[in-house]
């Protein structure tokens, strides 16, 4: 082994005991954490991008689980919350938790554009860590790290009201001084018989976020979840 790939190797080590596991193919692992920007795009080593696809899909499975077993809600109070949990930011969150930034490793062109502390890297290689966890230990594995790193995140997530999206925006909008949120349509596609709206919404000083649906109700509740997630 070059004094490169132990150097690289160390991360791994560094990672496992953060994370109280050790990867029986560390290859694995390593793989995890090289993100496509490594070696300015000339370095032969496999990036994550293969594991992310995995990881993420691995992960809906879980917190899937999770909400059945956890939540006796309706179907779309069950969606709404499984976006919340399975996002790009809550997967940058969780990956803050066990400093994974640290261990990635990237270009130095991306690491000077603050690459380390990228919601999206970090999102990704999260996603990509889940998936070496899962082919590496199996669900038991990746059930153990869910559920020390993600639970806190689960339980808090599904705390949360689960009043219809657009009564929770406006009352948070109006306790918050913001004013009520303001809903404009800003496409409307499809024939009639099979309409698509996109909707807008607006909380002055919060931010906007947009919506689809095939009526214009269900794309103001897109709308409106969308926002109270960014919020969040």
């Amino acid at each position: 082994m070059s004094n490169l790939e132990a150097q690289r190797y160390k991360r791994v080590e560094k990672l496992e005991r953060s994370l109280d596991y050790r990867f029986d193919n560390r290859k694995l692992a390593m793989r995890a954490l090289t993100h496509s920007s490594y070696g300015d795009g000339h370095s032969s080593a496999p990036n994550n991008e293969r594991l992310e696809f995995l990881g993420d899909r691995v992960l809906g499975l879980l917190t899937a689980r999770a909400l059945f077993d956890y939540s006796s809600e309706t179907e779309g109070t069950l969606a709404r919350r499984l976006n919340a949990l399975v996002r790009k930011e809550m997967c940058a969150t969780v990956a803050r938790k066990i400093d994974l930034g640290h261990y990635v490793l990237i270009s130095p062109s991306e690491e000077k554009q603050g690459g380390r502390e990228k919601t999206s890297i970090l999102g990704d290689t999260c996603e990509a860590l889940i998936a070496a966890l899962y082919l590496d230990g199996g669900m038991d594995a990746v059930q153990a790290f869910y559920d020390r790193f993600w639970m806190p995140e689960f339980k808090a997530v599904v705390s949360k009201s689960a009043k219809d999206p657009k009564t929770e925006l406006q009352e948070r909008a109006m306790a918050g001084g913001h004013g009520l949120p303001e809903y404009n349509v800003t496409e409307r596609s499809g024939p009639d018989h099979d309409p698509l709206f996109v909707i807008d919404v607006t909380v002055s000083g919060i931010g906007t976020a947009s919506g689809r649906g095939k009526s214009k109700r269900i794309a103001q509740r897109h709308a409106a979840q969308e926002l109270i997630d960014i919020w969040t």
